[in-house]
């Protein structure tokens, strides 16, 4: 059985003192909780105060981007270690916006992810295609040259998770209907099971909200969400993560806190 993962992406959002507050509230929250595996990605600024106001919860903490050199004269840059260091699980690897805005590859992918690996970080592995390659008939070929990325890295299952975002889906309130979500799902995961991977989570990721959640996730090849926007409301983050579960929003979390 995959377990469901609800993950929150901030993006360029929040202070130290926003996430910290932020995320002191989400624990106190869950602290009783343990329905899903939870992770927010706050900037690299808040990675190492988001880590330590979360020790000893089961919330864990991912970088929204690795580089792929150890060291050396890459002003900017960010190692897989230095990640670990500041007391991330997890980290994404080749969101979109990464190769819209920073000419992120194919092939600078595999090297972040090969970086990644090597320290024991678990990427967060975002594919998905853009509105005109959709349109072109593209979606499945595009999706299959990101995929390839994985092929000769010798992830097992859960050393790795995919996420799939439409690039037409985020930031733009357009969401996958529940069946493109799930086709797109199905094929990603019939991609990686000749790898060893079909038991990997593959998550949907764009312009997820409370009021599409619990769709999709009933999905039978969806096994969570990347969450944008919404995860920098706590409410609005708070009920994605209860999403389909049984019982009210109210039944699920402690609501004395603000």
């Amino acid at each position: 059985m995959r377990r469901m993962m609800i993950a929150g992406n901030w993006k360029l959002n929040k202070t130290i003192g926003e996430a910290t507050a932020f995320a002191d509230v989400l624990a106190k929250r869950l602290v009783s909780h343990d329905l899903r595996d939870v992770v927010i990605a706050p900037p690299y600024t808040a990675l190492a105060a988001v880590s330590q106001s979360l020790s000893g919860t089961h919330i864990a903490v991912s970088a929204q981007d690795v580089f792929y050199e150890t060291e050396g004269a890459f002003t900017g840059a960010i190692s897989a270690a230095m990640i670990k260091d500041a007391g991330c699980t997890y980290t994404l690897v080749g969101h979109s916006e990464r190769r819209l805005y920073f000419a992120e590859t194919v092939e600078t992918t595999v090297k972040r992810l090969v970086a990644a690996k090597a320290v024991g970080l678990i990427p967060i592995f975002c594919v998905g295609e853009t509105l005109q390659e959709r349109e072109s008939g593209r979606m499945h070929d595009v999706l299959r040259s990101q995929l390839s990325a994985l092929a000769t890295l010798d992830f097992s299952a859960n050393a790795v998770v995919v996420a799939y975002e439409p690039v037409w889906a985020i930031g733009t309130g357009v969401v996958a209907s529940e069946s493109q979500a799930q086709e797109a799902h199905a094929f990603v995961r019939g991609i990686l099971a000749p790898m060893g991977l079909s038991e990997t989570r593959i998550l949907y990721g764009g312009s997820v909200k409370p009021s599409n959640a619990a769709g999709l996730l009933a999905q039978s090849d969806i096994d969570g969400l990347l969450v944008g926007g919404a995860s920098l409301n706590i409410t609005d983050f708070l009920k994605i993560i209860a999403a389909g579960q049984p019982g009210s929003y109210e039944d699920w979390f402690d609501l004395q806190f603000p």
